[in-house]
């Protein structure tokens, strides 16, 4: 593999004599910006790195954390005793159940008789399914007949397609079946012997895994600085979801913009299901004084709601802002997209103008037939504030419409700050964006995905867990202008998307993190035959020295490569966590 001037590649074994992995030092692209309160590093076109040496540190290496963890399959069941004897054409007779099958079957002067208990009278079928895939169902029907006897079995699974096959006694049949919409459905499995004029009918009603996501007017659900009071250290306060805001009681998952405020010490934030198990992961973190929101992509809870948990050792202000649900019909699916960067106005990029965005101004961007499809409902972004000249927030939500009285990235005076965010797309394809500072600041805008009806990619919430912290993976932190490949669902089909919480702590230097997909499989990194990166345009969370800044990241799969890469552009040593919440699925 080649290593020519722009980058380093050495060979090393981790210190605790873990395998060998490769490593690339990158000179990577960044500007420093004067701010009105000093200087920062933001993001920005591709140009020639400062002469500045990167930091030395344990080489970068990877992660391959083995098969992508899936939601639990749901299973469905319908028992031999619900199959329904029912006369095949040209007979008459009245339908009847396995029960009832071995009862004398009354006739009139025209009716023909039904089949005699002889004439396969125990036939009857047992069905249990289960999910595969967002979309993908498993059938299996098991015959119970007479012996001797051919079979015709025919799966009618309730969207208008049916299959056939052959069946034998003690047989069992297996179907597998793609729903195009999600959604649910009543399958009916069709069992006939047609030598001794048998036919029963069994029937099992069954929901794809997937949800689609709904966009939704951005909405203030929580705020406990106007009602119900602070939440105390280590409790939770529960969020109604279901029934709340013309929210539908089938709502599996939300999208919410939770920010932590008014706080006296260091914590951090847990979002998760009403009533389930609190997991060991973190959504946000804070320090004292701060004002942090983040966005979060959570299950609703069977009782319909999610909880928001306090991991700090004063009570804290939490606000909830919906942007949208997820659920089990068909709306919008998910499509991931190499973030590409639509708005600067430092530059006038997709701005009316060049320069800040004036205080309490607002501006409209095209994004519909420009950036993403016309069709498109709404967009994941991931929008920056920098050079703000007070403290402040800003507010995206659709064109045309007022500005709610809700908040996407919060800010102080100088300050470089990202958040993810999901907002629903105007009629005319454009967002809004308002300054609710009452002085300048700059706005940048990454498009990193969008939701539409054309669109497949079906979320799948899985249990929170952690897929890395260089705090305790042994070779150290992440050294500034180097990346980290994973290895997220190598050779796995139809994986879109991943939903990733990242963190950075321990930062040495002021900079930013990107996340992007990586044409390298794991095995080209082993064998030395990986292609070269390079490194992203776009940002995903900005940091400056000792902070700990969290963010959501909706990554791209590159296919089924399966691998991302996690860049640190800046000059000095980072850690990196990264938690996992979920999936988009085009299966």
């Amino acid at each position: 593999m080649y290593a020519g001037p722009d980058s380093i590649l050495s060979v090393f074994k981790n210190q605790h004599g873990g395998p060998v992995r490769n490593r690339r030092l990158v000179i990577s692209a960044a500007v420093v910006v004067a701010a009105s309160f000093g200087t920062v590093l933001v993001p920005a076109a591709a140009q020639a790195a400062p002469a500045r040496p990167a930091a030395k540190g344990a080489p970068a290496g990877g992660v391959d954390a083995g098969p992508l963890a899936k939601p639990e399959a749901k299973t469905f069941h319908s028992p031999a005793e619900r199959s329904v004897r029912k006369a095949l054409p040209g007979t008459k007779g009245k339908a009847r159940s396995g029960a009832e099958a071995g009862a004398t079957a009354q006739s009139d002067a025209t009716a023909q008789a039904e089949p005699a208990p002889s004439a396969n009278e125990e036939l009857a079928v047992v069905l249990n399914g289960r999910t595969t895939t967002a979309h993908g169902v498993e059938l299996q029907a098991a015959i119970v007949s007479a012996p001797g006897t051919t079979l015709k079995v025919t799966f009618d699974w309730g969207d208008g397609t049916v299959d056939t096959a052959d069946g034998l006694p003690g047989l069992e049949v297996k179907r597998q079946h793609r729903y195009a919409e999600l959604g649910e459905y009543n399958v009916k499995v069709t069992v006939t012997d047609e030598a001794n004029n048998a036919q029963v009918v069994n029937e099992v009603p069954l929901s794809t895994s997937g949800s689609d996501f709904t966009p939704h007017t951005p909405t203030r659900l929580l705020d406990t600085r106007s009602g119900g009071g602070k939440v105390a250290p280590y409790t939770s306060t529960r969020v109604k979801i279901a029934g709340n805001a013309k929210i539908p009681a089938g709502a599996t998952a939300v999208a919410l913009n939770v920010t932590v405020t008014n706080t006296a010490t260091g914590g951090h934030v847990t979002a998760f299901p009403g009533g389930g198990q609190r997991p060991a992961t973190s959504n946000l973190n804070f320090e004292a004084g701060q004002t942090v929101p983040n966005m979060v992509i959570v299950p609703v809870g069977k009782d319909g709601t999610v909880e928001l948990y306090n991991g700090g050792w004063e009570a804290v202000d939490l606000i909830a802002d919906v942007t949208g649900y997820f659920s089990r019909t068909a709306s919008s699916g998910y499509t991931p997209m190499t973030p590409v960067r639509t708005v600067d106005t430092r530059s006038g990029l997709g701005a009316p103008r060049v320069g800040q965005v004036a205080g309490r101004g607002s501006f409209s961007t095209q994004l519909g037939g420009l950036y993403v499809p016309s069709n498109a409902t709404a967009v994941a972004l991931n929008v920056t504030a920098t050079g703000p000249r007070e403290a402040g927030h800003l507010t995206v939500y659709p064109s045309g419409q007022a500005a709610p009285n809700t908040s996407n990235v919060n800010f102080t005076a100088g300050q470089t700050v990202a958040n993810s965010v999901i907002v629903p797309v105007g009629s005319d394809g454009r967002i809004s964006i308002m300054n609710g500072a009452w002085a300048g600041v700059d706005v940048i805008v990454d498009v990193v995905g969008y939701y539409s009806p054309d669109s497949s990619g079906a979320f799948m919430a899985v249990a929170p867990h952690r897929r890395l912290d260089t705090r305790t993976w042994g070779s150290g932190p992440l050294p500034g202008q180097e990346y980290i490949w994973m290895n997220i669902s190598h050779k796995e089909e139809g994986i879109a998307g991943y939903v990733l919480n990242t963190t950075v702590t321990n930062t040495r230097d002021s900079g930013f993190l990107s996340v992007a997909p990586d044409v390298n499989s794991p095995a080209s990194y082993f064998d030395e035959t990986a292609v070269w990166q390079d490194p992203p345009q776009s940002s995903s969370l900005n940091f400056t020295p000792g902070k700990t800044v969290p963010n959501l990241v909706q990554a791209s799969s590159g296919g089924t490569n399966g691998t991302i890469d996690l860049w640190n552009q800046s000059f000095g040593d980072i850690d990196l966590i990264v938690d996992m919440f979920g999936y988009y699925e085009t299966k």
